[in-house]
């Protein structure tokens, strides 16, 4: 049943039930580089989009990613499909592409919890978690942390842990648990469920496919240790993939970021950052930037304790990278809807 693949009733009630005579309904668990992997509750076959969907297509976003259903068309006695249309996404995760370039990634869409997993050694970082909930935030998806390695910590520096990132973040669900002595792996069990989709974020190295290898049992998945000259982990998952596990519940395994940047992140930034955000309707000045002005109730909260320095700092460095980046891609996005114009226009004159 598709049910048992994650389509349940937000997106029954979308569907479009005029395709559904001539197309199927399938969802993306692969996206390789030139074709894309899908499943139906009968099996599962290599997809490629249709010219019209390709040449539609006006960004990253509008192209299909690991999570989505489609509408197909089988071929060949079902052993190959085309995607023609990408159904309502109920949620995306998505983040700037690494490097100098201002595009969006798409990472995974309909995730219904992203875990967030950092391991307990140079890899904790409080605000690279903030990064990663932001982005969470954003996408209204429910995010959970995981604290790998826990193996290499007493149980009372754990607890430690845990209570530093519950200080920042009181709401926040967390659990620790060792790969290495399989403890806390039976209740991660316990957590996850049937017909969920779950998606495992973190940098290399900090244990998402040896989680992943523990939840299914075997060693079905390559993985890499920490490079002892850097101290950094190697990408052992190369690109991102939906497993479905014997209990039912779905992983979206992803490659390792080092690089985690946001655009227009401003949703994500007020949930991750409320203890700061909440004060900001008592600012003196409604365009308050929180940075120099008399009566802004965020650089009293500042002064007195109420909020950490270091909280203060990252969410000011994030809101400015965020609004920065979504300036230069709205700048970029209205060069290339004038270069697509005009390269339509010119097509046109070519066929008269």
């Amino acid at each position: 049943m598709m049910e048992d693949i994650g389509f349940n009733s937000w997106f029954k009630e979308r569907m479009d039930h005029g395709k559904t005579d001539n197309f199927q309904i399938a969802r993306i668990i692969a996206v390789n580089k030139d074709n894309f992997l899908i499943r139906n509750e009968k099996s599962e076959v290599i997809a490629e989009l249709t010219g019209r969907l390709l040449f539609q297509a006006e960004s990253p976003l509008d192209y299909p990613t690991v999570g989505d259903w489609v509408y197909v068309q089988y071929f060949n006695n079902n052993s190959f499909a085309v995607i023609d249309e990408i159904f309502p996404r109920k949620t995306v995760l998505r983040r700037k592409t690494s490097g100098k370039k201002i595009e969006f990634q798409l990472i995974a869409a309909n995730i219904d919890i992203a875990m967030i997993i950092q391991s307990l050694d140079t890899n904790y970082n409080l605000r690279r978690l903030e990064r990663y909930l932001a982005m969470i935030n954003e996408g209204n998806i429910q995010p959970f942390v995981l604290l790998s390695k826990s193996d290499l910590l007493s149980p009372s520096e754990v607890n430690e842990k845990i209570s530093e990132i519950h200080t920042l973040m009181p709401d926040i669900k967390l659990l620790a648990f060792s790969n290495l002595h399989k403890s806390g792996i039976a209740k991660f069990k316990d957590i996850i469920e049937s017909g969920k989709t779950y998606c495992f974020l973190g940098s290399s190295g900090v244990g998402k496919t040896t989680l992943l290898n523990n939840l299914i049992g075997e060693e079905l998945y390559k993985t890499q240790t920490i490079s002892e000259k850097t101290n950094k982990g190697r990408h052992a998952t190369t690109s991102r993939q939906l497993h479905i596990l014997k209990s039912g519940a779905m992983i979206v395994d992803t490659p390792g970021m080092r690089e985690l940047g946001n655009i227009a992140v401003e949703s994500g930034l007020d949930q991750t950052f409320d203890e700061i955000t909440s004060l900001t309707d008592q600012c003196r000045f409604n365009n308050c930037t929180h940075t120099n002005e008399d009566g802004c109730a965020v650089l009293d909260a500042l002064t007195d304790g109420t909020i950490s320095r270091k909280r203060y700092d990252s969410y000011l460095k994030m809101h400015k990278e965020s609004a920065y980046y979504n300036m230069s891609y709205l700048e970029k996005r209205q060069k290339d809807k004038k270069f697509g114009k005009m390269y339509k226009s010119v097509m046109k004159r070519k066929v008269k």
